[in-house]
């Protein structure tokens, strides 16, 4: 069975131009437009979109996933490779995050804790 690019987009719940935007990237190939009437694609090509928006879904980047193509199903110790740099920038990210909210929270306590409405703390805690 194949589709068209607009079923394609339709059934996947993305834009058209995100497929072409797969397409220009060489992440998913184009089909040959015939003579007449439109392109349509295979199912291969459904399901490649569909791995790309999970990988993404994941946090993998477009790079990362085009990477992730690349190697398939072979050798699964790459793709485990992959996995765990993912896992430690996200790890990374998450600690990143939790001093952040650290941060706010205490500038916001100092914010609750101020009497004085003419000086507010988080901006005074930003000038240098």
């Amino acid at each position: 069975m194949t589709r068209t690019i607009s079923e394609v987009a339709r059934v996947l719940g993305v834009n058209v131009e995100t497929i072409r935007f797969y397409e220009r990237k060489r992440l998913i190939t184009q089909p040959n437009k015939p003579i007449t009437g439109f392109r349509h694609y295979p199912n291969k090509t459904v399901d490649r979109i569909r791995f790309i928006k999970r990988a993404q879904g994941l946090g993998f980047t477009l790079d990362e996933v085009a990477n992730l193509l690349s190697l398939d199903d072979r050798p699964c110790s790459q793709v485990q490779d992959l996995a765990e740099q993912k896992l430690s920038a996200v790890k990374e990210k998450l600690a990143s995050l939790r001093r952040l909210e650290e941060v706010l929270q205490s500038l916001l306590a100092l914010c609750h804790n101020n009497n004085d409405e003419s000086c507010c703390p988080i901006i005074h805690s930003l000038q240098p």
